[in-house]
């Protein structure tokens, strides 16, 4: 006998998914426009990608007056930790499609699609910081992460962005096997794709689910370490960073890591009834990663490299922020958030200062490539010796602030050994930070180029407000730390 088959629609509150859409819907419009626009230069699709992202920013701000609600099947969630994630997603994305035009025309690879691309792995990491269903989380990873492994291979006629995008591919493919597996592990134990049902599924006793649950976080927590570039899944960070063109690797190093991170703390605040088995495990990782990060990046001579190598430094300070959260649930994501906020505005200001250095199709990016930035583009060696001094963490600067509030929640959570580990590693940074900075006020005495040289809007642009910012969230720190943590 036939039996009807009645398919519920889920509720969806557009509200809670505009930004997301507007954001992918832009990327469409921005690859209309690229096979439509004059081939002299992408400013148009410019700016029809800062005003799609610029919609997106008012649409999240405007949901933060909103209640924390879940939709569309509850694998769409509002909340405060989740709005601010994608805030921070767009700025980076919006501040490196700013300065990426110049880029893209002084290395001769002035390809329109890269926006469109851009904008579609910001929508990726968006996914991945407003949900709690697994399925949704892995989903998010692969938009992200495709659009990532094109763009990577942009500089086609470069053998080292050619070796970058297939070593990130590989390795990345490798890394969601992994997600994927752990996913298939906690959905066998829970019987749902929902993190909310781990702790209820932990708490039952069932000893077989618990070691099922054990498994399935191991195997995400391998997927996920790959794409925050903690130790030891960092190996691809430094080469992808080195050999990718140089926007893209500032992306990375910003907005793919807010994702992952945004990830990560999900799965972990799901995970919190099980701190006795992660805890442990990740303060060693963490420690590590920050010990690695730190003494390989003094030994580098590549000014990308050295900040491929401080981003995995960094993936370590951040696993200390969510660590003390994992002891102490009171402590909430204003510290995570703040530091990658602080972090972003200081990588994404250095890689566009960085970005200089392409010329009539070529780019050179060893630290003595810096030499004489001081008489070229005085401006931009003064915005790099503000990034620097962040991110060693010298106050009054946004770095200090973000460390500083690491080491105390550490501390409070009862983690003083990984707090001094992160004093003791920030002293490390120092050397490498100051040499990049030295080395852009050191004179070349074999230079014969002019003294100044015009810096393109977009890159002034864009290390004007990274320095501004990196002040600016220390001076109204009170109202900034109420609005990312508001209910």
């Amino acid at each position: 006998m036939d039996k009807a088959f009645h398919f519920a629609v889920p509720s969806l509150d557009w509200t809670a998914l505009l930004p997301v859409s507007i954001v992918a819907i832009t990327g469409i419009i921005a690859l209309i426009v690229e096979m439509l626009r004059p081939k002299h230069n992408n400013n148009l699709i410019v700016g029809v990608s800062v005003v799609g992202l610029v919609l997106a920013a008012a649409s999240l701000i405007y949901g933060m007056t909103q209640p924390t609600f879940a939709t569309a099947a509850d694998m769409a969630v509002r909340d405060s930790f989740g709005t601010t994630m994608q805030l921070l997603l767009v700025m980076a994305s919006a501040l490196t499609v700013l300065f990426s035009e110049a880029y893209l025309r002084a290395k001769r690879i002035p390809f329109g699609e890269f926006y469109p691309l851009l904008l579609w792995s910001t929508v990726g990491g968006m996914i991945m910081s407003s949900t709690t269903n697994l399925l949704v989380i892995f989903l998010g990873l692969e938009i992200l992460s495709i659009s990532l492994y094109v763009m990577a291979g942009m500089s086609r006629r470069e053998e080292k962005s050619e070796e970058s995008a297939i070593k990130y591919f590989l390795l990345g493919a490798f890394a969601s096997g992994f997600l994927l597996y752990g996913i298939s592990f906690v959905y066998g134990a829970t019987g749902s794709l929902d993190l909310n049902f781990v702790s209820a599924i932990y708490q039952s006793h069932d000893q077989t689910a618990r070691t099922m649950l054990v498994f399935g976080l191991a195997l995400m927590l391998i997927g996920l370490g790959f794409k925050t570039s903690l130790v030891p899944f960092h190996q691809w960070t430094p080469d992808v960073y080195q050999g990718a063109p140089t926007n893209v690797a500032a992306f990375m190093a910003a907005g793919a890591k807010i994702g992952a991170f945004a990830a990560l703390w999900r799965v972990l605040d799901a995970f919190v009834d099980m701190g006795a088995y992660w805890i442990p495990a990740l303060s060693v990782i963490a420690t590590i990663t920050m010990f690695v990060g730190n003494f390989a990046a003094v030994v580098q001579k590549d000014v990308k490299r050295i900040l491929g190598y401080s981003s995995i430094a960094n993936a370590g300070y951040m696993m200390v922020a969510i660590l003390a959260y994992g002891k102490d649930h009171r402590l909430g994501h204003g510290t995570l958030t703040y530091f990658l906020l602080s972090y972003t505005l200081m990588t994404l200001g250095a890689f566009a200062v960085v970005s200089l250095q392409a010329r009539n199709g070529r780019e050179s990016t060893r630290l003595e490539d810096l030499n004489g930035m001081w008489r070229r583009s005085p401006l931009s060696a003064v915005a790099l010796l503000i990034f620097m001094a962040s991110l060693i963490g010298i106050p009054p600067t946004a770095g200090f602030v973000g460390k500083f509030l690491i080491f105390f929640d550490a501390a409070k959570a009862g983690l003083m050994p990984l707090a001094i580990v992160l004093a003791i590693n920030s002293i490390i940074s120092t050397y490498y930070y100051l040499a990049i900075a030295r080395a852009a006020f050191v004179t070349d005495s074999e230079q014969t180029e002019e003294l100044s040289v015009k810096t393109p809007s977009g890159v002034s642009g864009v290390c004007a407000v990274c320095a501004v910012g990196v002040f600016a969230v220390v001076l109204f720190y009170s109202p900034l730390v109420s609005f990312i943590t508001q209910k």
